[in-house]
């Protein structure tokens, strides 16, 4: 993980920010039925919550004190209704505000997912991968909690709060002022501990990044570090990070440890305070048996919604940490859109044009200077050149992956740029050398959701010469293909990502080293399935191995961003340039 990325993890932020609630509150909208109907349920729990004391003062007062049984027996169902409604209506208020919470956390994971996929690639070179799973999972987790037991449930609490105080000046207004003399102090320890609770939570969430970090770093690269026998100064590092998680969470415990004890010996200073003042009112028979104990009970309420207020303050702080970063992303506009009138098209015949195209990954570091070339229809076309030449790129830049600095790339004369992605995609078909299968079985990974008959997947197969080894599988297309792909070879794997290709008959076909993980027997039937599939459709064929290519309709060399020659494999020997000097090394070197 960067530095950039763990400064951000660290990041609390306000525990409040009105421009952040505002736009939170928008993703309620669509539920504002059942977020209405969840505050009137809390406002009738906070009223029906202050019955049960008034309850308990009149059967002390009224009945207990005048031997009255049948009133007695009168009031207790009273209690006993009130307390059956209150347990239903709080199902009820949990249930809403969970729903809520969790239809809100799938609206925004839906959003973000729908926004990071308009993204360009550039984008992605920007951006770890762990930082937007964190946003889509992590920080989505923490706003649902805002909603589900934050803003509700807080709103509860100050209208219990305020319902109790009302209710204690109402019983007995000397007691409430004794009562409300402790306030300050909650004030004051609860300021307090905020501040340190902050610092503790924010280096909660670095230990975390921390951990996270290493965990990926070290389970992707578990085969180097079984291959170098580092295991055990691997688990070295893991136990120093591990200790730093420990220390930082201990750090969290020991202070509620001692916060939650504080407002425990207040809440008793409090009742002190009370049972003294109460029972000289009592003994002066200023106020009666049954005020005094329906006071203790409001008492002990009153601390209730206070404590909860107090854990809900690092519930806020880590929502508008995390609104902030999910919001970051949202308002990332792609830096590759579709025009506002898009070219429209049937059929592309896959002419492919550079003009004078300039790009580079980043503003100081040009990668294809001033290229220009022109591709015909149905053309097989070869590019070769050193690591590093721009070829790769050049591909990338004709499915508009990156947009070009400068000059233009057409498709049937039009530019790019005029034209849908989509739309413009559907006819092209990028086979990659980094082949990757998504966990789901062999026939997902050939057809990716796209709807496909039988037929035309083992067509496909049998193309590409796939079906050899799928046939000889348990469950053959079927067969349920892990993480990666890990359980194919590599081979295996460019077959299957050859079948994903040809499946979709496309016009345009780039092949990206693809047949550098094929061994020699292999790679015979690639070539034959390859000079099949480009009868007709226009191929770009990159490769480092140069016997792979030699058949190709033209091969053009690229060097350093530029275009230094072209012709066939035969023209190219005869010229005695980069092309003839790039053969001779390979040939030596397989020699």
């Amino acid at each position: 993980m960067n530095h950039s990325s763990i400064h951000e993890e660290e990041s609390l932020g306000k525990v409040y920010d009105h421009s952040l609630v505002k736009r939170l509150i928008t993703y309620l909208r669509p539920y504002r039925v059942k977020v209405f109907i969840s505050v009137v349920v809390l406002l009738c729990i906070a009223v029906l919550e202050q019955i049960g004391p008034w309850l308990t003062k009149i059967a002390i007062d009224d009945h207990i004190m005048k031997s009255d049984f049948p009133g007695l027996i009168k009031i207790t169902g009273y209690f006993v209704i009130v307390a059956l409604f209150l347990t239903v209506l709080k199902v009820v208020q949990t249930i809403l505000t969970g729903w809520v919470g969790e239809r809100v956390m799938f609206d925004l994971r839906s959003q973000i997912f729908s926004h990071i996929q308009k993204q360009s690639l550039r984008f992605f070179d920007r951006n770890p991968v762990g930082r937007l799973v964190t946003r889509a999972t992590s920080d989505v987790q923490t706003l649902s909690e805002i909603f589900s037991s934050g803003i509700v449930v807080v709103f509860g609490d100050l209208i219990t709060l305020i319902g109790i105080i009302v209710a204690m000046l109402l019983v007995s207004p000397r007691l409430a002022l004794i009562s409300f003399i402790v306030i300050p102090f909650i004030v004051l320890i609860t300021f307090t501990f905020r501040m340190k609770l902050r610092d503790a939570f924010r280096g909660v969430r670095i230990q975390v990044a921390a951990i996270n970090s290493f965990l990926q770093e070290n389970l992707s690269g578990m085969s180097i570090v079984q291959m170098f026998n580092n295991q055990a100064s691997s688990e070295k590092k893991f136990t120093k990070v591990n200790a730093d998680t420990r220390k930082a969470h201990l750090r969290t415990v020991a202070l509620f440890s001692l916060f939650f004890p504080l407002i425990e010996i207040i809440g008793a200073l409090s009742t002190a305070l009370i049972l003294l003042k109460g029972g000289i009112l009592v003994l002066d028979d200023v106020v009666t048996i049954g005020v005094l104990v329906a006071f203790f009970q409001y008492a002990e309420r009153f601390f209730r919604p206070i404590r909860d207020l107090s854990e809900k303050y690092n519930i806020f702080q880590a929502g508008m940490a995390s609104a902030e970063r999910v919001f970051n992303l949202l308002d990332h506009e792609p830096d590759i859109t579709d025009p506002k009138k898009v070219k429209a098209c049937d059929e592309i015949r896959g002419a492919i044009e550079f003009k004078n195209v300039r790009f580079g990954y980043n503003e100081d570091d040009e990668i294809l200077h001033g290229l220009s070339l022109k591709i015909e229809p149905g053309e097989t076309v070869a590019l070769v050149g050193a690591t590093g030449a721009g070829k790769s790129t050049l591909a990338n830049l004709i499915g508009r992956f990156y947009d070009v600095t400068d000059g233009s790339i057409d498709v049937d004369g039009v530019d790019i740029r005029s034209w849908c992605r989509d739309e413009l995609r559907k006819y092209l078909c990028y086979v990659q050398q980094d082949v990757f299968l998504f966990p789901g079985t062999i026939r997902d990974n050939i057809t990716l959701g796209d709807s496909f008959t039988d037929e035309e997947i083992k067509a496909a197969s049998e193309t590409v010469h796939a079906e050899g080894f799928i046939d000889s599988l348990p469950e053959k297309y079927n067969e349920p293909v892990m993480e990666r792909g890990s359980t194919f070879s590599s081979g295996q794997r460019q077959l299957l990502s050859f079948a994903r290709a040809l499946i979709r008959n496309p016009r345009i076909l780039i092949l990206d080293e693809a047949t550098s993980a094929i061994d020699p027997e292999t790679e015979r039937l690639i070539q034959d399935a390859i000079g099949k599939l480009s009868k007709g459709r226009t191929s770009i064929i990159i490769a480092h191995r140069l016997s792979t290519v030699q058949k190709a309709d033209r091969i053009l060399v690229l060097h350093k961003g530029k275009l230094c020659e072209q012709g066939t494999h035969e023209e190219l020997m005869a010229m005695k340039g980069i092309y003839h000097r790039l053969y001779q090394l390979q040939y030596k070197h397989a020699a």
